[in-house]
């Protein structure tokens, strides 16, 4: 029985009463009185992903990773009895007040009986709860208990988990075709087939080990044996071993892995949101350490050995060490007085390596990365220091092209950054902030602080400025640039919860750009600014409204009449209504209309866009579940298209870019055979009016329409 139940059956408000019932079941039916579970169900990374994501503007964003990170608290919950503050910061849900008191509870109190006494934490409104309920456990979980050898628990552990999963586009694409001759050449076709295949598997316990491999190949991509040209059959390859809680040993990772420490300056190799519809909770970044890699990106993770050891009962020390080959566009010199024979002009981040271009970009550059934290927490853990020391070397150098923009950009084959993090909780104060300092001099910094005014008002203000030659090339911290250089910024976030189940979030920050950008042919300055009006009728409901206009610098077009492109401003606004509902226990609605209009100078003529979906998810039997979505769009041109998050099986995610005008629709089938085998099918199909080809270039398809298919197994041992 749920606590929303408990009550509307007529029971107490008081939560000690709910823990003491609960206490005094365990001991008169003989089972355990100690920690008390809430059933938990699957997370809604859907509902939870927008309720995090302000807007989404590009597809290139790792969302994935995110997807990937909440699922695996799913798999191995956090224990509240356990957290440190840093985990708790992790899970983007909670507020420094928020994770502040339930620290002050656990230790008044000592560790929690049941998550029904979460009620009893001040500030742990209703939706906070059940928020984080999917993520979190408060029963004890001692890694080091007595189990048995390691590959004893490897070999009992219930998270064990295969996923072989199929892709494929249905209609013929024009790199798929037969090749033929242009100007006395023959075209450019795909190497591989359209198939896209996946298998990954990961066996894993919370705060003791994780042991796994990912093999993909993307559509287009040819499967071959080359270990000269380092393939092996599927075109990426990943695997990784990692342990944790070993004695002094906190963390050891073999082969891919992810570290994270400060707010991401230096070290932010995982996703973080940023700039977001959570105005507050998402601004921090957590120092997370040494993490387990097991996505499908190709570009965000180290590749060798990391270790974090306790040296001293407040200081830790992490030291890692990566080499792996990236991709990247090489380029031979042909001046006898150059400095490098062989150089790289610029990383390639795709990912695809589809054709004989792309392959000839494919591990083309050897980079070496080293380096090491230093971590301090204090007693009462308020108070975190940290120092980082990251060293990159390629084996060849990159010279970027002779563009003015391009004036300040990394150039070379080594690169030293060096920096320091703190953070200090001091009453309803959260300080935090990290400075770094690269080679040639550049300095980046961001500082913030996070303040509760109130019980039901919040606040925060963040400080940024990255040099133009500040150079971070594993870095990501919060930026209105891809990365963090040649920027500052000045960040205001609020939210009020002015009654029950209301609430207001807002946010402005004003950024400026101190030299030339791409696109961008002087020095310029821009703003954003958000407001959310969210108001949750019930667990189950979730309604909220959203306007957010931008103004950004960007080269205006030449064919205004002017010889060159000069630096004007692009003004955007948009909206968006999402309304999530679930009428019964077994069917869930959600609609969402989204609606953008933009336009780049005052002379020039408003463009716009908009798309509204409607989804439904019926749970048809108890091992039988359907979901389907139906959309409209209509954009005016490439620059007012809109994006969508789908529903998709469990790891993958799908934000298709849709412009012009048409329609789209999908539908999953999830079926549980048992508690081994689970089967999920989508089909989704896009229908265009008006147009003759759907997409560019190899991706192009003669018709008005693009059909995918998707199935993928789980199997868990």
């Amino acid at each position: 029985m749920t606590l929303a139940h408990m009550r509307a059956a007529g029971w107490p408000r008081w939560p000690g009463l709910f823990v003491l019932l609960a206490c005094l079941g365990g001991l008169f039916t003989g089972c355990p009185a100690h920690a008390q579970e809430l059933p938990r169900r699957a997370p809604d990374l859907d509902r939870l992903t927008q309720e995090l994501f302000a807007e989404i503007q590009s597809d290139q964003v790792p969302y994935e990773d995110l997807y990937e990170t909440l699922l695996q608290y799913y798999q191995t919950p956090v224990s509240l009895n356990a957290a440190s503050r840093e985990e708790l910061r992790a899970l983007l849900l909670l507020s420094e007040t928020q994770i502040t008191n339930l620290l002050k509870h656990r230790e008044a109190t000592g560790p929690l009986l049941s998550l029904y006494e979460l009620q009893a934490v001040p500030g742990w409104d209703l939706r906070t709860i059940y928020r984080v309920l999917p993520f979190v456990t408060v029963q004890a979980d001692d890694p080091n208990r007595a189990r048995g050898p390691l590959w004893q628990r490897i070999k009992q552990e219930e998270n064990n988990t295969l996923f072989v999963r199929y892709e494929r586009v249905l209609q013929q694409r024009r790199g798929y075709a037969a090749a033929d001759t242009f100007q006395g050449r023959p075209t450019q076709r795909y190497l591989g087939s359209p198939d896209k295949l996946l298998v990954r598997y990961r066996v894993s316990h919370a705060h003791d080990f994780s042991l796994g491999f990912a093999a993909e190949k993307d559509a287009g991509e040819a499967y071959a044996w080359q270990p000269r040209q380092g393939q092996y059959g599927p075109d990426f390859l990943s695997a990784h071993f990692f342990l944790q809680e070993r004695g002094r040993l906190k963390a050891l990772a073999l082969g891919d892995y992810q570290l994270q420490f400060g707010q991401g300056l230096l070290l932010s190799s995982g996703l973080a949101v940023g700039k977001g519809a959570e105005t507050i909770t998402t601004l921090r970044r957590s120092s997370v350490g040494v993490r387990p890699y097991s996505a499908l990106l190709e570009n965000t993770f180290f590749r060798g050995a990391a270790a974090t050891y306790q040296l001293a009962p407040r200081w830790e020390a992490t030291v890692f060490v990566s080499r792996k080959r990236v991709d990247a566009n090489l380029q031979q010199r042909t001046d006898s007085l150059a400095q490098y024979d062989e150089f790289g002009s610029s990383l390639q981040y795709t990912g695809f390596h589809r054709t004989a271009a792309e392959l000839d970009d494919r591990h083309a550059l050897q980079e070496s990365v080293a380096g090491g934290n230093l971590g301090y927490l204090s007693r009462d853990g308020n108070l975190a220091l940290g120092f980082t020391v990251v060293g990159t070397h390629y084996g060849t150098p990159l010279l970027r092209r002779a563009e003015p923009y391009n004036h300040f950009e990394f150039n070379g084959q080594n690169n030293l950054a060096l920096g320091a993090h703190y953070s200090y909780v001091w009453r309803n104060l959260l300080l935090f902030g990290e400075t770094g300092r690269t080679t040639g001099g550049g300095l980046g910094t961001v500082n913030g602080l996070l303040a509760s005014l109130g019980p039901r008002l919040d606040a925060a203000v963040l400080l940024r400025h990255y040099d133009v030659d500040f150079h971070t090339l594993y870095g990501n911290a919060l930026s209105e640039n891809s990365r963090n250089i040649n920027e500052s910024g000045l960040y205001l976030g609020l939210k009020i919860r002015p009654v029950a189940r209301w609430e207001v979030s807002a946010y402005f920050d004003q950024f400026w750009f101190p030299w030339l950008r791409y696109r961008v042919g002087a020095p310029s300055h821009g703003d954003d600014a958000l407001l959310r009006l969210a108001f949750t009728p019930n667990k189950t409901s979730l309604l909220y409204a959203q306007y957010r206009v931008r103004l950004k610098p960007r080269d205006l077009s030449s064919s205004l009449g002017r010889p060159v492109p000069l630096p004007g401003q692009q003004l955007r606004h948009s909206l968006l209504v999402y309304y999530d509902t679930q009428p019964t226990t077994r069917l869930g609605l959600r609609t969402r209309l989204q609606a953008s209009r933009l336009r780049d100078d005052d002379n020039l003529p408003w463009r716009g866009g908009y798309a509204l979906s409607q989804d439904a998810t019926v749970q048809v039997a108890r091992r039988v579940q359907l979901a389907a979505r139906y959309a409209v769009f209509d954009s005016d041109d490439y620059d007012t298209r809109q994006y969508l998050f789908e529903q998709d099986v469990l790891y993958a995610v799908s934000i298709p870019v849709l412009y012009g005008q048409g329609t789209r629709a999908y539908a999953i089938a999830q079926v549980t055979f048992n508690k081994h085998l689970t089967l999920w099918l989508r089909y989704a199909d896009t229908r265009y009016r008006h147009q003759t080809t759907v997409g560019t270039g190899l991706e192009e398809i003669k018709g008005n329409a693009r059909s995918e298919v998707k199935l993928q197994v789980r199997y868990k041992l």
